[in-house]
C-alpha cells in the first residue's frame, strides 16, 4: 500500500477530473427523481466542504510534499488534528462521495467510492510511513491518541475556542477546491435535472467570477495566507 500511496500522492491532483468522469458511468438510478439526488450530494459535498474550512482556518498542515513526493517539516497535532489524524483526507472523501451520489447513478457510487477509498488509504499508509520514520516515537505517540479516520471529540469545543479562525488562509488556500466540486455538480444540474439551466448557469458565473477575484487577491498579495 506505501508504494501505491506514493504513486497516488505524486498525480493525486487528478483525482476530482476523475471523480467527474465517473458521474457518466451508466447505471440503475439511485433516487426516482434527479433533482433529489443532486440535492441529497450537494449536502454531502457541504460538509467535507466544512471539515477541510475548518481545518485550514484553525491549524493547516501543508500536503504538497516536495517534488511531488511525501514530506513534512513539523508533525502538526493542533486544530482539528489534536481530534483526527486525516480531516483534509476526511473532507475530500465526503465531496467525492456527494459528486458520486448527485450522479444519481448506483455504479458511480459502486466504482468511485471503493476507489477513492483505496486511493486516499494508500496515500495514508505512504503519509505515516514517512512521518513514522521522521518523527519517531513522538508519531507513534500522536497515532495512538488521535483516531486515523474517526473524530476524538473529547477537548473538540477547546479546541475550537482556543484557536484564533484564520480567514484569509482559507480564502487563498481552498477557493480553487470549492469552485471546483460546485461547479462539477452545476454541470452535473445541466446535464441531469431539467429546469435547472437558469441557476446552474447562474451559478456557475458567479463561481467563476469569485474564483477569478479569489485567485487575483492571492497572486496580487492583496490577501496573503497567515
Amino acid at each position: 500500500m506505501i508504494a501505491f500511496g506514493n504513486f497516488f500522492f505524486r498525480y493525486r491532483n487528478v483525482l476530482f477530473p476523475l471523480a467527474f468522469a465517473l458521474v457518466f458511468l451508466p447505471g440503475p438510478s439511485i433516487l426516482q427523481e434527479p433533482a433529489h439526488a443532486l440535492a441529497a450530494g450537494a449536502t454531502l459535498a457541504l460538509l467535507g466542504e466544512a471539515i477541510r474550512v475548518a481545518t485550514i482556518g484553525l491549524k493547516y498542515i501543508i500536503r504538497g510534499g516536495r517534488d511531488r513526493r511525501v514530506y513534512a517539516e513539523d508533525l502538526v497535532t493542533g486544530g482539528l488534528y489534536a481530534h483526527t489524524r486525516n480531516p483534509m483526507y476526511v473532507g475530500n472523501l465526503l465531496i467525492l462521495a456527494g459528486i458520486a451520489l448527485a450522479s444519481n447513478s448506483w455504479s458511480c457510487v459502486a466504482v468511485a467510492v471503493p476507489l477513492f477509498i483505496f486511493v486516499y488509504a494508500c496515500i495514508v499508509a505512504a503519509e505515516e510511513d514517512y512521518l513514522r520514520g521522521r518523527f519517531g516515537a513522538s508519531f507513534e505517540a500522536y497515532a495512538r491518541d488521535v483516531p486515523r479516520w474517526g473524530l476524538r471529540l473529547a477537548g473538540l469545543a477547546s479546541t475550537v475556542r482556543a484557536s484564533h479562525f484564520r480567514w484569509r488562509r482559507v480564502l487563498v488556500k481552498e477557493y480553487g477546491t470549492l469552485a471546483g466540486w460546485i461547479a462539477a455538480l452545476c454541470a452535473l444540474g445541466l446535464i441531469r435535472v431539467t429546469g435547472t439551466e437558469t441557476w446552474s448557469v447562474t451559478i456557475l458565473v458567479t463561481v467563476a467570477a469569485l474564483w477569478l477575484f479569489a485567485r487575483w487577491l492571492k497572486k496580487s498579495r492583496i490577501v496573503i495566507a497567515d
